[in-house]
């Protein structure tokens, strides 16, 4: 299989609460919209927000996002009211991680590679 693009698809309970979450509070760049949705930019990857599923539960997905300071964007999320469900610490395995949750509770995982890490050094 050749993969040209990919997305996580996202369908909210509120899809009005989700853009304003994701464009505003966190401030993702958009790719592109078109009606009942937005796409935004993720790293190298894409967010698509569309639809609503406004009965369904959320399920065990969560989005991992890598950030520069975690710590720092911790602080302003806080401050913004996002619900930090897991406060900035450094796991076992050496990643710092931060999780928050977006309008659905939707597990958001903000991680930072300390220049340190292993995973900065792999060069495969």
């Amino acid at each position: 299989m050749e993969v040209l693009s990919s997305r996580v698809l996202i369908r909210p309970r509120d899809p009005e609460a989700s853009r304003t979450f994701y464009g505003g509070t966190l401030g993702l760049a958009v790719a592109r919209e078109f009606p009942g949705g937005v796409v935004y930019f993720l790293g190298t990857g894409y967010l698509e927000v569309s639809g609503s599923a406004r009965d369904a539960p959320v399920g065990a997905d969560a989005l991992w996002l890598q950030v520069r300071d975690v710590a720092a964007e911790e602080a302003g999320l806080r401050a913004a009211g996002v619900p930090v469900t897991r406060g900035t610490r450094t796991e076992p395995w050496g990643l710092r991680e931060c999780w928050i949750a977006d309008p659905d509770g939707r597990p958001i995982v903000l991680v930072e590679v300390p220049p340190e890490h292993p995973m900065r050094k792999d060069t495969r």
